[in-house]
């Protein structure tokens, strides 16, 4: 029996597809290719659709039954916030209309196991120094909202008989090697990797934060770390026995980096001496989020491995090395 991965030509997506094949598993491929790249999955099936497109239902649907799928991981979804906040209702169709036609596809063809890629961005700017699930879901852009809808649509669909994870990833970065680095400059570690790639300052958005340094503080999870929760979600779905259900679980390192502690990190990597450039604060962005992961050791056997310099120095060195 297969994994179906959404997204899995892209960045994260990538990993999991390693992580997956080299557990032994069969893996199908869904994505659309629009940041996404099919030299990361190693010639696997992959069937090019857009899972929020009108008909995705019934390709996922054949799909599905031609490559005797047992199981999800739905991964493909747009996660940039700043785009989010420019076109809310297009973030909404994409990622909420994108997990329906994935439910709707399990329904109609009875796969009752699904991993989902949900985020930390459904917390918002949370109280205290850690954040555990229960946490309030109070998110403060589109892009959060769209994942706390989607973990809406997982609970609506355990009547269905879908059973699911949904992982809430922090901020994650770094890479197993430079074929699966991540491309896209959507995130604090490629933007500033970027730059300093063409001679440019760094940029730090905000320096008056109510944090130590003055800038936001994150959690950096080794996209290695995370590939491996997928798998042990996967692994907790095909041994549970009951009624369908679905939880929510951090996948963080319980440790918080500040920006400038990652940009300085990165200039010395690079051996950089251009100066920082400071900048006013960007709407949608919460001043610390740090997970409490120890929900996912206890009911995964999981937690993070790679700590922040780890993921920063593979991060430099996958992107420094190139393809």
């Amino acid at each position: 029996m297969s994994v179906l991965v959404t997204g899995g030509a892209g960045y994260i997506g990538g990993h999991v597809v390693d992580a997956l094949l080299n557990a032994g598993r069969q893996v199908v491929v869904v994505d659309d290719l629009s940041t996404g790249r099919p030299d990361r999955i190693r010639g696997l099936p992959l069937v090019q659709v857009d899972v929020a497109s009108p008909g995705a239902v019934d390709v996922l649907a054949g799909t599905i039954t031609r490559w005797g799928v047992a199981s999800v991981v739905h991964l493909a979804a747009r996660k940039r916030v700043d785009e989010s906040m420019a076109r809310p209702d297009w973030y909404h169709q994409q990622n909420v209309g994108g997990t329906e036609n994935v439910l709707a596809a399990m329904t109609r063809t009875g796969v009752g196991h699904l991993v989902f890629s949900s985020s930390a961005a459904v917390y918002g700017s949370p109280a205290g120094s850690l954040v555990d699930e229960d946490a309030p879901l109070a998110p403060v852009n589109p892009y959060g909202r769209t994942k706390v809808d989607g973990e809406r649509a997982l609970a609506a669909a355990a009547s269905a008989g879908i059973r699911s994870v949904a992982l809430r990833y922090f901020n994650v970065a770094g890479a197993a090697s430079p074929l699966l680095r991540d491309d896209e400059e959507a995130n604090l570690v490629t933007i500033v990797l970027g730059r300093l790639a063409r001679g440019e300052a760094p940029q730090v958005y905000g320096t008056d934060y109510p944090t130590p340094d003055g800038t936001c503080v994150r959690d950096l999870v080794d996209v290695r770390d995370v590939a491996a929760a997928h798998l042990a979600a996967l692994r907790a779905l095909e041994e549970a026995r009951g009624p369908a259900t679905t939880q929510a679980l951090n996948v963080g390192t319980e440790v918080g980096v500040s920006v400038r502690q990652v940009v300085d990190r990165l200039r010395a990597l690079d051996a950089c001496d251009l100066p920082v450039q400071e900048l006013p604060r960007r709407d949608g962005d919460p001043a610390a989020v740090v997970a409490a992961a120890g929900r996912a050791r206890t009911r995964l056997g999981w937690s993070a491995v790679h700590d922040a310099d780890d993921v920063l120095r593979s991060a430099w060195s996958a992107a420094r090395t190139g393809r």
